[in-house]
């Protein structure tokens, strides 16, 4: 057990581009988040994660910065972000806000003067290098499609990019560059920031020299992940920000890195306390499961076993040391219910229901991105117009480049597309879904006439009421939170059960994963209290009248001693 308060948290995420607008533009905006504030503090969530708030071109929505210190005027000012700050404090929230110094917006100041000359101070902020035979440096790809190098005529040398051509990435072998990310960290702090998310932050080591990837037959451009994540100096440079930036400070802060790709192994570095590098890691592994690993827009459908063991296994390894954050969805992947859960109409509330109670029955701190706690389902697609997604732009414009099968990549697309969690949040049942009186910058969901958060927020039997009794059920009992985790039936490709221990207490989570009912006799448990169940009519106690699982069914129960 720990009294580390992260570890006892719960973090909803904001993607406030599609939250809530206060200015009728389409585009939502931190005066609508303010706004919305008490939905949150009735949700009972104690971290608000904001994705990128600061000025951009907005290449990649707000993921290409071009000032740190500096509100995007799409979305207000820094009174507004102190407004908020204050708003959430005085609800009891931190506010933990998106890191992105992988890299930068090519119309940041630091990258206009470094592509100025040759010369100038802050060439070596980024990574220039000569063409190789009139050709780029090396093969690497970029993770948006096409080349990761981009060709300056007028001081004859290429960029790397690993996103966006508008996205160079900083160069953090320079230790200039370094302290110019620990002093706007510092500075953002000071404001009465809580905390950092920090986007990539495993892809700021690149391999040395920055050697070709292994060639691909038929291909000029390849993956190089393996040369530029978790590169050889990443921990030094961790290391170096937590003591420049963290160390000294009162303890209350949270920093979590997305880390793409990143092993068990790995993990338990990054995390391990004694290092002091990151409090926590996002980790790619169980949603990565159901796509082709080489294209993610082509599915292969969910393999219910191989999602648990995965789950399992990190719990089982980040047990003796660092932690687990835990996630099912967020601003870059579809909607939980569509993708884990089934989101077919007779087994939509049910499966939402059971898939938030899988999650936060583990050990870790969960994150609820934005209407999840309504079971918001996947978007409709049904051509590419409907798309933004920067990425799924290019890779429809990719395979028709190369007469590839269109349909099957918008099919690819609507199922895998990170647009699935970027359109706006469902408040009510008005035309846009009262999230802006305006024209929405992407479609609204057309099922928001009945799934929004009018219609459930007062629902004791609502999505949003189940995610509101986890949470308050991990506060009550802290052996949810923190307490000793083990393993129950980890070959059954359908049932979900494991046991949490601590504080005195027992608990049980069972989950039916599927429609089918499924029989479960665990006869030591018999004379358990349920303290919660997604079914109505669920016996109060566990005995041999409450030994099947229907369709979907999900029930914590506690012992004593």
């Amino acid at each position: 057990m720990t009294d580390t308060w992260w570890q006892s948290a719960v973090v909803y995420q904001v993607y406030p581009r599609s939250f809530a607008d206060s200015d009728g533009d389409g585009i939502g905006d931190l005066r609508g988040v303010i706004d919305r504030l008490d939905h949150l503090a009735l949700l009972g969530v104690d971290v608000l994660w904001l994705s990128p708030v600061y000025r951009s071109p907005m290449a990649d929505n707000g993921y290409d910065i071009s000032d740190y210190q500096d509100i995007d005027p799409l979305f207000g000012t820094l009174a507004d972000l102190d407004d908020l700050v204050a708003g959430l404090h005085d609800r009891g929230i931190k506010l933990v806000m998106d890191l992105v110094v992988n890299h930068t917006s090519d119309e940041h100041a630091w990258f206009v003067e470094s592509r100025s000359s040759r010369d100038n101070p802050k060439r070596d902020w980024y990574l220039w290098r000569d063409p190789r035979d009139g050709r780029a440096p090396n093969n690497w790809g970029s993770a948006f499609s096409g080349p990761a190098w981009t060709f300056d005529e007028p001081t004859g040398q290429y960029y790397l990019h690993l996103f966006d051509r508008k996205q160079p990435d900083l160069n953090w072998e320079n230790p200039e560059v370094r302290a110019a990310v620990h002093a706007m960290m510092n500075w953002w702090l000071d404001r009465g920031v809580d905390g950092f998310r920090m986007d990539v932050i495993n892809f700021i080591s690149k391999a040395e020299g920055l050697p070709d990837a292994p060639p691909v037959p038929g291909r000029d451009v390849v993956s190089a992940f393996d040369l530029y994540a978790d590169g050889p100096r990443v921990h030094e440079f961790l290391a170096e920000m937590h003591r420049e930036v963290f160390a000294g400070r009162d303890g209350q802060f949270l920093t979590v890195g997305e880390m793409p790709g990143v092993t068990l192994e790995q993990a338990r570095l990054y995390t391990d306390p004694d290092r002091a590098e990151v409090d926590m890691v996002f980790q790619f592994e169980h949603v990565m499961l159901d796509q082709d690993r080489h294209d993610k827009f082509q599915p292969v459908g969910l393999d219910q076993l191989a999602l648990k063991r995965s789950l399992f296994r990190w719990q089982e390894g980040l047990a003796d040391v660092g932690w687990n954050s835990l996630y099912w969805n967020n601003h870059d992947q579809p909607r939980a219910v569509s993708r884990f859960g089934d989101d077919h109409p007779d087994w939509w509330l049910a499966s939402a229901k059971a898939i938030a109670t899988v999650l936060h029955g583990l050990r870790g701190t969960p994150y609820v991105y934005q209407g999840e706690e309504l079971g918001m389902t996947n978007f409709p697609f049904a051509s590419p117009e409907q798309h933004r997604d920067v990425e799924a732009v290019n890779y429809h414009a990719t395979v028709v480049a190369a007469g590839g099968d269109a349909t099957a990549a918008l099919a690819g697309m609507a199922v895998m597309g990170r647009d699935n969690a970027r359109t706006p949040m469902q408040w009510d049942a008005s035309q846009q879904a009262g999230f802006t009186t305006g024209l929405p910058w992407i479609e609204v969901n057309p099922n928001h006439g009945w799934l929004n958060a009018a219609a459930q927020v007062e629902d004791p039997a609502s999505v949003f009421a189940h995610y509101r009794a986890l949470i308050r059920l991990r506060r009550e009992r802290p052996a949810l939170a923190t307490g000793g985790f083990a393993a129950l039936l980890e070959d059954d490709p359908v049932l979900w059960a494991y046991t949490r221990t601590g504080d005195g207490e027992r608990l049980l989570v069972v989950v039916n994963a599927g429609r089918e009912p499924r029989d479960l006799r665990l006869e030591e448990w018999y004379g358990a209290e349920l303290l919660l169940g997604n079914l109505p009519g669920t016996p109060a106690t566990y005995d041999g009248s409450a030994t099947t699982w229907a369709g979907w069914d999900a029930r914590i129960y506690a012992l004593r001693g």
